[in-house]
């Protein structure tokens, strides 16, 4: 796997870089260590279609995995469509595949995962921490919904760890393995705002049962998901490129978000080895091991969070959605998220 560091300088120069059209997104974007998944089943075996690493190199699709006339590598969903085992949210997304083409490792096996310095198999990993660097622009989120006081609707995920979900490691007692979210990151605008906000979630290490088990919101730029009010300038338009970067080194994330301003840089750090959130104070509900006995991976692209399901939890606010695209797209109701650069590296100590 060959990794590549980006400086702080180089990220605000793509920002405004351009790029020449390419036919395949892997003729501009190193996809090879990334699987896709895409909202269709177009073999009609009842599983959203996946592309793998190695069929990736000459695939696109028009509608939702594509090169614009930039050179952007555009991810979309509807809200309505084929979603993964355990959702109901569509997504367009690229998932962290160490192995590469080498099949002959499983997905869920250590070493296509990484892990935290604290996890007592660490060295059995495919690595130590990672990161993953994204500089991107958000076109378009769902702008109808029943149910639009719910805090997901009118947003979209673009980046996130995710833990893997072992039912070896659930039965073993240790707290670990139910797949839950270091970190998300969001872009959410209401239908009637300017400006949307980008805010970042941890979500409690916490069985799926346990009700305590919840995403607590970080503000980047605007509010955070709870909040109705207008960002106004303080939020990011549709189209307005920003970065993140995503530095898992030993046992704590470093985050990083910029936009082409340097006064607008935000950074969070967390310990994801315990229980003291990003503000430095101890989360009494939290699992008091973080997600230090858990495999992990990074996931990149547009993650549809305006779930066309109509029930009584927050995770359901109701989007409007027929299951046909081109009705769908032309009423407004998916997402879309155009990324100029991925990149996956090996983490780096920020002191040095």
């Amino acid at each position: 796997m060959q990794l590549r560091y980006l400086s702080a300088g180089l990220v605000l120069a793509v920002l405004t870089s351009s790029v020449s059209y390419a036919e395949y997104p892997a003729d501009k974007f190193d996809l090879g260590f990334w699987k896709l998944t895409l909202p269709l089943d177009e073999n009609n075996d009842g599983k959203v279609d996946e592309i793998k690493v190695g069929s990736l190199d000459e695939y696109a699709h028009p509608d939702f995995f594509y090169l614009d006339q930039d050179g952007y590598l555009v991810f979309a969903a509807p809200n309505k469509a084929i979603t993964t085992a355990g959702s109901t949210n569509t997504r367009s997304e690229l998932r962290q595949m160490f192995r590469g083409k080498n099949t002959r490792i499983g997905t869920h096996d250590p070493l296509n995962n990484f892990a935290l310095k604290a996890h007592r198999g660490s060295k059995n990993f495919a690595d130590v921490g990672g990161q993953l660097e994204a500089t991107l622009k958000v076109l378009h989120v769902a702008r109808n919904a029943k149910n639009g006081n719910k805090k997901p609707a009118y947003s979209v995920v673009v980046g996130q760890i995710h833990a893997d979900k072992d039912q070896d490691v659930i039965n073993s007692g240790s707290g670990f393995g139910w797949g839950n979210e270091p970190i998300k990151i969001y872009y959410k605008k209401w239908p009637d705002h300017e400006t949307g906000s980008v805010f970042w979630t941890y979500e409690r290490n916490l069985e799926k049962t346990n009700p305590d088990r919840t995403d607590i919101a970080y503000p980047v730029w605007g509010n955070t998901w709870e909040n109705p009010e207008d960002p106004g300038e303080k939020g990011i338009a549709l189209g307005q490129l920003f970065n993140y970067n995503i530095n898992v080194h030993g046992n704590i994330m470093y985050l990083t978000f910029r936009t082409a301003d340097p006064s607008q840089t935000v950074k969070y750090q967390i310990d994801l080895s315990n229980n003291v959130d990003a503000y430095g104070k101890v989360d009494e509900k939290d699992h008091p091991q973080g997600y230090s006995g858990d495999a992990m991976y990074f996931k990149a692209g547009a993650y549809n969070q305006c779930s066309a399901n109509d029930d009584a939890e927050m995770w359901y606010p109701a989007c409007a959605g027929t299951g046909n695209w081109e009705t769908d797209k032309a009423n407004g109701d998916y997402v879309a998220v155009a990324f100029r650069r991925i990149l996956l590296t090996r983490s780096v100590d920020p002191g040095n």
